[in-house]
C-alpha cells in the first residue's frame, strides 16, 4: 500500500490552509497513495494559542470536517486529518483531535490528544494545556487496502511520541504522527524519537509534520518521513510543503515480526 506523509507550514489563514491542503492531498493521490496523512494543527496555526478556540467546531459539523469529509470522497482517499480544535464541555479549551476519513468520506475515527506539550528554556515557553483539554483514550481502527490487506492503524500526535506506553497500547501495524515539533525539540530528538517507534513496535510509521516559518513567527522542524518497522527511513523532506510517499509492504511486516518475535516475548 503506498501512503503519504503531508508537510505543510499552515499559517493563520484557514482557507489558505485549505486550499494548500487540497492541493497536497491531490498530489498524494496522483502518485497513487491510498491513505494520507496531514501534519498537526493543518487548519490553522494562529498568532495566539487562543485561536484555536475561535475555530473549535462541533463534532460532526464544521468547515473543517466538511473539508476532510468532501475531500476523501473527492479523491477516493483515506485521509488522517491531522489535528482540527473540537469543542468539549469546558468553553476555555478545546480537544486537539485526529479524525480519519474513508474513501466514502465517513469519519471512522477519533482521537484527542492525550499528551500535551509543555516546554520552557529559559527564554521563551509553550503550554498546550492552557487552551486544549487532553485526551483520555487510546485509539486504532482498521483499514482494508486494494489489495484486500488488512492493517491495524494506531493514532497518535506530536508530543504523544515521548511516551512508548500509548505505542503498545496500540497494537498496531501502521503508527500516525501528525506533528507540530518545535524547532529545538525536533532538531534534537524527532528522528530517533520516530525510529524508536518503528523499532519497538515493529510498525510502520507515517510522520506528517509542520516544517518551516510561520507567519507567527514560530518555526516548526519539519523532516516529515516515513518509517519501517525494522527503523529504516524510507522517505523523507527536510521543510517546506510537501508530499512524502512510500510503499507499505505487508510481507515485510510480517516477516521482521516472524524474523525477531520480540512482540511475542514482552513480560510486562
Amino acid at each position: 500500500m503506498k501512503v503519504a506523509a503531508i508537510q505543510m507550514v499552515s499559517g493563520s489563514s484557514l482557507d489558505r490552509n485549505l486550499a494548500q491542503a487540497h492541493e497536497l492531498l491531490d498530489q498524494a493521490r496522483h502518485v497513487g497513495a491510498e491513505l494520507a496523512v496531514l501534519p498537526e494543527y493543518f487548519c490553522l496555526m494562529g498568532q495566539r494559542d487562543t485561536d484555536k478556540l475561535l475555530i473549535a467546531e462541533t463534532p460532526g459539523l464544521g468547515t473543517v470536517q466538511d473539508f476532510l469529509s468532501d475531500t476523501a470522497r473527492e479523491l477516493g482517499l483515506w485521509i488522517a486529518g491531522g489535528t482540527l480544535p473540537l469543542a468539549t464541555d469546558d468553553p476555555q479549551r478545546a480537544a486537539n483531535a485526529t479524525l480519519v476519513y474513508d474513501p466514502h468520506g465517513r469519519c471512522v475515527a477519533r482521537y484527542d490528544k492525550i499528551h500535551l506539550f509543555r516546554f520552557h528554556d529559559g527564554q521563551q515557553g509553550y503550554d498546550e494545556a492552557a487552551v486544549l483539554k487532553a485526551g483520555q483514550q487510546p485509539t486504532a481502527f482498521d483499514l482494508t487496502d486494494r489489495a484486500g490487506q488488512r492493517w491495524r492503524v494506531g493514532l497518535s500526535v506530536c508530543y504523544d511520541l515521548r511516551f512508548p506506553e500509548l505505542y503498545r497500547a496500540l497494537a498496531a501495524d501502521i503508527v500516525l504522527v501528525p506533528a507540530a515539533f518545535t524547532h529545538v525539540t525536533g532538531q534534537a530528538h524527532w528522528e530517533v524519537l520516530l525510529r524508536a517507534r518503528a523499532i519497538e513496535n515493529q510498525a510502520y510509521v507515517i510522520a506528517a509534520a509542520q516544517g518551516g516559518l510561520h507567519d507567527n513567527g514560530r518555526r516548526t522542524w519539519g523532516q516529515s518521513m516515513v518509517v519501517d518497522p525494522w527503523g529504516v527511513v524510507l522517505a523523507q523532506q527536510a521543510t517546506g510543503p510537501g508530499v512524502v510517499v512510500a510503499e507499505l509492504d505487508r510481507a515485510y511486516l510480517d516477516d521482521v515480526r516472524r524474523r525477531l518475535p520480540a512482540l511475542q516475548h514482552r513480560r510486562l
